[in-house]
């Protein structure tokens, strides 16, 4: 972030929220290119002023006084922007005394107190909520019922076995390359096992590694995809049909697993899960691409009617906005 090193944000906004849009009760003085300071070696002009801030500070500061005006009623602030925001600073606090976090928010943000601090990061806070509604926007029909169809998935159950390699740290690759074949030929025995007939709860009681399910058979109850499994875990259960178990020891960060599928429920109706394929797929979408955040805040600022009356600040906005959408481009 660019380091503003004479006004704090806030300061700064203030004036030039004076100067160009008329702010405040003495707004009739300040016509006609009045003068704000005089003296015996020249005065200086309300034209002047604002044309050196606009100049040095102008399009950064107007950026934010614009987002401020569209976005500070939209969304009001609430219980929970105050509360994020109370812990992004109570973080950045955390490791330094009160002069030092002083210090270094103006160094960094060039801002002068706790307050101007809050004031950023609730802006920042209500662009992101901006952005994820417009960009929730863009989604279609089409991408939702693609999804839909692809990807969700109704509950499973399952019972499983674990094998863990028994290995230490201390131990060679070779011994630890060893410890793993030895778990993975263990798993395949079982599963020889499970082929002749032998009954899956019974063996995961009497074999399994996973203390939390063994002495229920290896029972895992219902999940999906959102719960915190384990990627191949979760991928080898899919795809098994209800009643089959895998031909194959599934291996994960924890060892070799032998998964049966026990029970599987009907995907929710559309409707039910609508809202939350496009909240996903929006985050996709924001993931996927690094400057739609940018491009989904010019979008916005441009249906709120915003209009640029002084062409030379129109012309540092666009190089602005080109700008941070070059700079996020080539960083990817």
């Amino acid at each position: 972030m660019k380091k503003k090193k004479i006004l704090g944000v806030v300061g700064l906004t203030l004036v030039l929220c004076f100067l160009v849009t008329g702010c405040g009760e003495n707004n009739a003085k300040l016509e006609n290119n009045h003068d704000v300071v005089t003296s015996d070696s020249g005065n200086i002009t309300a034209d002047t002023l604002y044309e050196n801030l606009r100049d040095k500070y102008g399009i950064s500061v107007l950026v934010d006084l614009i987002d401020h005006m569209i976005l500070d009623e939209k969304y009001e602030t609430d219980e929970t922007e105050t509360e994020t925001i109370n812990a992004q600073i109570e973080q950045m606090k955390a490791q330094y005394d009160d002069e030092t976090f002083k210090a270094l928010i103006y160094q960094y943000y060039g801002l002068e107190s706790e307050e101007e601090l809050k004031d950023m990061l609730s802006l920042e806070y209500k662009r992101n909520l901006a952005i994820k509604d417009y960009v929730e926007s863009t989604v279609t029909d089409e991408e939702i019922n693609e999804y839909y169809d692809d990807e969700v998935i109704g509950d499973m159950q399952v019972r499983h076995i674990l094998i863990s390699p028994e290995t230490t740290d201390d131990m060679s690759t070779e011994e630890k390359e060893e410890a793993e074949e030895k778990a993975k030929k263990e798993a395949e025995d079982l599963i020889k096992k499970l082929d002749e007939g032998e009954d899956f709860a019974e063996l995961a009681k009497e074999y399994s590694d996973d203390t939390g399910s063994a002495s229920d058979g290896g029972l895992i109850d219902y999940f999906n995809k959102d719960d915190n499994m384990d990627e191949a875990f979760l991928n080898a259960a899919i795809k098994l049909e209800k009643g089959a178990y895998t031909e194959e020891p599934v291996q994960s960060t924890y060892g070799y697993h032998i998964i049966l599928k026990t029970d599987q429920k009907d995907k929710p109706e559309l409707d039910e899960v609508k809202d939350d394929i496009i909240s996903t797929l929006a985050e996709e979408k924001l993931n996927n691409d690094a400057t739609l955040k940018y491009n989904a805040l010019i979008k916005i600022r441009e249906n709120a009617g915003i209009e640029f009356k002084d062409d030379s600040l129109k012309k540092d906005y666009d190089e602005l906005m080109d700008q941070l959408i070059e700079n996020v481009s080539g960083n990817l």
